[in-house]
């Protein structure tokens, strides 16, 4: 059993990767990074999400090209990556639904979001890194993995072995982003 210390050591280590090897990713580590985004909880266990592994290197490479913006100079490291996850939105159930109407909070995001987490934590576990992006051009992966046009796709998680080592983490102190019993 992990202890609390070790946990958060994998945390400390899960960091946003710009810079892959090539190298594939073994099937037995795929499998426990897709099962650890499947079990994921969510607001009244909608389960809202499909999760497309893109493998195929011609179609991720497409993918890829949604991605980047050659204006902003922004995305171009995910050629890289030999695994990209494409997180689709699914209709929730009539309770998280009501429940986001009611509160005024889209859980589906929220669930989405937490399951990306899992799928980044359970890789960095393999040791391999990950980097969740937002910035791409949905219209296209869409056409491109034939998702229905109803359909949201909020996130796209590249994975690989990073060529890069683990830096260290630059974050506000302790006491000003936490308080207790009151803002």
């Amino acid at each position: 059993m992990i202890t609390g210390s070790d946990f958060l050591n994998i945390i400390s280590r899960r960091q946003s990767d710009r810079a892959y090897h090539t190298t594939p990713i073994e099937k037995e580590k795929l499998d426990r990074i897709l099962e650890a985004a499947r079990i994921a909880p969510s607001a009244c266990n909608a389960q809202p999400w499909k999760f497309i592994v893109v493998d195929n290197s011609e179609l991720k490479n497409k993918i890829a090209d949604c991605t980047s913006s050659k204006l902003l100079g922004m995305n171009h490291f995910t050629k890289q990556a030999p695994v990209h996850i494409v997180i689709v939105e699914e209709k929730a159930n009539f309770t998280s639904s009501a429940g986001s109407l009611i509160k005024n909070k889209t859980f589906p995001l929220i669930d989405i979001g937490i399951a990306a987490e899992h799928i980044c934590l359970q890789a960095t576990t393999e040791e391999l890194g990950t980097c969740m992006i937002g910035w791409f051009d949905e219209t296209k992966v869409k056409k491109l993995l034939n998702i229905p046009k109803s359909k949201r796709v909020p996130l796209i998680i590249t994975i690989g072995y990073p060529a890069k080592e683990t830096r260290e983490k630059r974050r506000k102190p302790l006491n000003d982003v936490v308080s207790f019993n009151g803002y």
